[in-house]
């Protein structure tokens, strides 16, 4: 299973952007699927994870509608939805996916995309 994201780009404060994964080769359907971000000199942070059941859990505050990750599962894509944007989300996004479980450490997902930037000014 190889992951790609796209959808990444520089936005202003308030500004709404829309990551993809697509997933190539056999077997996703049996992986849960997550989003990481990365910020310049921090730690890797959980964002989302979809279970191969289709539920979500957010490891960020999603209370405010600002993050919505969802998975088509017959496309092969992760997606995540993420509006009013703040400087504070400017990071590397990541997505990711492990066959265990969905979980907030970064160390339990065996396959990582190379990830897409996103920049907020």
């Amino acid at each position: 299973v190889q992951l790609v994201e796209s959808g990444g780009g520089s936005v202003q404060a308030g500004g709404s952007l829309r990551l993809s994964c697509a997933a190539s080769g056999g077997g996703i359907s049996v992986y849960h699927m997550a989003w990481f971000r990365q910020a310049p000199g921090k730690e890797r942070e959980g964002v989302a994870c979809n279970y191969r059941d289709g539920s979500t859990t957010y490891y960020v505050d999603s209370s405010d509608g600002r993050f919505t990750s969802a998975r088509d599962v017959g496309k092969r894509e992760l997606f995540l939805e993420m509006k009013n944007l703040q400087v504070e989300d400017t990071a590397m996004y990541y997505c990711a996916a492990t066959r265990y479980g969905c979980s907030v450490e970064p160390a339990s997902y065996e396959i990582w995309g190379k990830g897409t930037q996103v920049t907020v000014s």
